[in-house]
């Protein structure tokens, strides 16, 4: 597989893009779950087990309920309607009875009335081990005096609230009353206790309000009585001041006024008629003798006998003159007679005529009257009618007065009765009773909330502990954070009991010998498989360049790069190559100090001039490696320019020609810079990462701040991984992945 890496603008261009990535997906949380299995465990372990201890020293409690409706259809006593008026039972009505039930007036109403404050779940401390522990802490520090029935009451009625619920089911017109208690019976009493005192709250207040409403009617009354009686003797008054009588049939000028008119048209009549008879009879005084129509129609018996006489004359008359002719003596005698009678008959009428002009001028004088009376009775009536606006008024208030009078009167006697007899909207349809089962502690939501709970504080723990571990673990964060490939992970090396390596973790201190000939020592271990594929990736990168100059180095010391560049060289020369290893480490040569302890001369020497190569090269019998040491370095102030001298590198192209493969120690970059001036001799560097250790921020920086690095670089390594918790972050690297097959080896690390 040729090992193709990415460049330093690819690789700085990929951190920024995984700096802003996405949330993980799904499979990434799986990862986390994965990982931090052991961790998660745990803590739902603790969860349970706090659970169970919970169980265990809890004090059961029972809970008992008791229902209670408002009735919106309220029969009310003799179908009378309230004093204070009846409010439309709402949803709002409902949730205000609701804060009345859990009022303190209520609550204290049931401490009283059951003597809750002598009871030691009201007055004592709280149950349980909990419980007791608290009271044991409160009264360490607490005085030791007597508590005031203030306070005792007080206490108990926080113990109260706290164990009783009130609430409304759904948008109904019923409310629930719970009471817990660790006694059943006692719950149930309690429970039906605050019924029952809601139910007297609420008579009891109607009843104040009823009767506050009667003593303040009674004034009213009294006022109202006083006002009704003031206006109607004004009214009285008022009338016999303008003379207004009221028959009942209406006012009697009215009346009188009617009667007048009547008898004015009468009269009017009356007149006319005698005016009538007067003028026909001057007519009829006009004729000699009046016809005999006339003469009946006057019913006059002397005008009708006189009228017969002078008929009679006038036939008489008529004869004689015709057979004895007019100037007989005895027609002139008759009509003597006739001239008599006529004159009879002419005085008889003047005499009826003066009685019909009497009638007729005591007729007018009769009309005018009348009207003289009329014409007062209308003047009277205007007088009246303008009075009758004010006494129309006075009437009104009057009548005003009284009928609140008699509504106020109407209402005392109701509020009379309803004090005697008070009722209230609400009414209990379900007494509570003992409950059988206890309502808390329930084992079965408290085993499931504690495992719920342990479930999430500890996917809570495994975020946290992720995203505070800023440090390698798995090749893919390898490729994904720096944008190169993970060359091999190489296991933590010693026994379980004395970590060879892994416990020299940041302490500048020379590895030991045993770890530096581990590949030759143990060449059937994962550490050597790891080497070996190291060495695989530094042959296919051959292919596309020369790759014979290597160079190891780290981040920052003690991550095992000396270890590493030791034994693949060791690897390589056991194999058969020619093999140099130099300690270009001139800050602190702990290679040199652990292969050559005796060595006084080395590379610095050879750069200097001072030695030639052949004399400080010394070569490992065992497997044909040759070595060169760092040589003396300890007052060396400026190695950078050492290892960027001209000699330097002619020593560099002095061992290219005479080696098949020159592995150089490199300095760790974060301290020095000594690893950047080697770029120029260096044909790849191989990257060591101490696993589960080193930060990602630190890697990233170091190489982001050494392009020349990443562009030679050959790839990663992470060092002292712990294989069976690596299994966790990638199943194929762990140890069980491998045991069987190292098994057959008779080796396992």
């Amino acid at each position: 597989m040729l090992q193709v890496n990415k460049t330093g603008s690819e690789i700085s261009r990929d951190f920024a893009e995984l700096g802003g990535a996405p949330s993980q997906a799904l499979s990434s949380y799986l990862d986390i779950i994965r990982r931090q299995f052991p961790t998660m465990v745990a803590i739902v372990s603790a969860s349970l087990i706090v659970a169970l201890l919970y169980l265990f020293t809890a004090v059961p409690q029972f809970s008992s309920t008791a229902s209670m409706v408002i009735d919106t259809r309220k029969v009310q006593l003799f179908q009378q309607q309230s004093v204070l008026g009846d409010i439309a039972v709402d949803s709002a009505t409902v949730e205000t009875q609701v804060e009345i039930l859990k009022s303190e007036n209520i609550s204290l109403a049931v401490i009283r009335d059951l003597h809750l404050i002598d009871d030691p779940e009201f007055s004592g401390t709280s149950a349980g081990l909990l419980g007791a522990v608290v009271g044991s802490i409160a009264g360490a520090f607490s005085s030791s005096h007597t508590a005031s029935e203030i306070e005792l009451t007080r206490r108990a009625l926080g113990r109260f609230e706290s164990s009783r619920t009130v609430r409304r089911l759904g948008l109904t017109y019923v409310m629930e009353i719970s009471f817990t208690s660790r006694d059943p019976g006692k719950a149930a009493r309690v429970a039906n206790a605050i019924a029952d005192a809601y139910i007297v709250d609420q008579l009891e207040a109607k009843y104040q309000a009823t009767r506050r409403a009667s003593v303040w009617l009674q004034d009213r009354i009294r006022e109202l009585r006083t006002q009704a009686s003031t206006a109607q003797k004004a009214v009285v008054d008022f009338k016999n001041a303008n003379n207004i009588v009221d028959t009942g049939k209406g006012l009697m000028n009215q009346q009188q006024l009617s009667e007048v008119n009547s008898q004015l048209i009468l009269a009017h009549a009356s007149t006319a008629e005698a005016k009538a008879r007067l003028d026909r009879l001057t007519d009829i005084i006009r004729q000699e003798i009046p016809d005999a129509n006339i003469g009946d129609a006057l019913k006059n018996e002397t005008i009708v006998k006189l009228r017969a006489q002078y008929v009679d004359l006038a036939s008489k008359e008529s004869i004689w003159s015709a057979k004895y002719g007019r100037d007989h003596l005895a027609a002139v005698n008759l009509r003597t007679q006739m001239a008599e009678i006529k004159k009879n008959i002419q005085g008889e009428l003047k005499r009826i005529q003066e009685s019909y002009k009497s009638d007729h001028d005591i007729a007018i004088t009769r009309e005018e009257a009348i009207k003289t009376s009329l014409a007062n009775l209308v003047s009277e009536t205007q007088l009246t009618n303008q009075a009758q606006i004010q006494l129309r008024e006075l009437e009104s208030n009057a009548q005003s007065y009284q009928a609140m009078y008699d509504n106020f009167l109407q209402r005392y006697m109701e509020s009379v009765q309803q004090q005697s007899f008070p009722i209230t909207e609400a009414r209990v349809i379900g007494a509570a009773s003992a409950p059988q089962v206890k309502s808390s502690p329930k084992t079965l939501v408290t085993l499931v909330g504690a495992l719920l709970g342990g479930l999430l504080l500890s996917l809570g723990a495994a975020l946290a502990l992720e995203l505070s571990d800023k440090v390698f673990r798995t090749t893919a964060q390898i490729r994904e954070q720096l944008g190169v490939n993970c060359i091999a992970i190489l296991p933590t090396l010693g026994s379980p009991s004395r970590p060879l390596n892994g416990r020299l973790a940041r302490k500048s201190v020379a590895p030991e010998p045993e770890l530096l000939r581990y590949v030759v020592n143990n060449p059937f271990s994962r550490f050597s498989e790891a080497v070996r594929s190291l060495k695989v990736a530094i042959d296919l990168n051959s292919i596309a360049r020369e790759n014979r100059v290597l160079a190891v180095t780290s981040t920052l010391p003690n991550e095992g790069k000396s270890t590493l560049s030791t034994n693949l060289a060791q690897l390589i020369a056991h194999s058969g190559a020619r093999v140099i290893l130099v300690d270009a480490d001139l800050r602190n040569p702990s290679l040199s100090s652990a292969l050559q302890k005796d060595a006084k001369a080395g590379l610095v020497d050879v750069v200097t001039q001072k030695v030639k190569l052949e004399d400080v090269l010394s070569i490992d019998t065992q497997t044909g490696l040759t070595i060169l040491s760092a040589g003396g370095t300890p007052k060396l102030l400026h190695t950078n320019e050492v290892l960027a001298s001209k000699p330097m590198h002619d020593l560099v192209a002095q061992l290219r020609s005479k080696y098949d493969y020159v592995i150089i120690d490199m300095p760790p970059m974060a301290p020095v810079v000594d690893v950047r001036v080697t770029s120029s001799f260096v044909d790849s560097f191989v990257f060591v990462v101490e696993w589960g250790k080193t930060k990602v921020d630190v890697v990233r920086h170091n190489l982001r701040g050494a392009p020349e690095i990443q562009d030679k670089l050959l790839g990663v390594v992470l060092n002292k991984a712990d294989t069976k918790l690596l299994a966790r972050y990638e199943a194929y690297h762990g140890h069980y992945y491998y045991k069987k097959y190292y098994a057959r080896y008779g080796y396992v690390d």
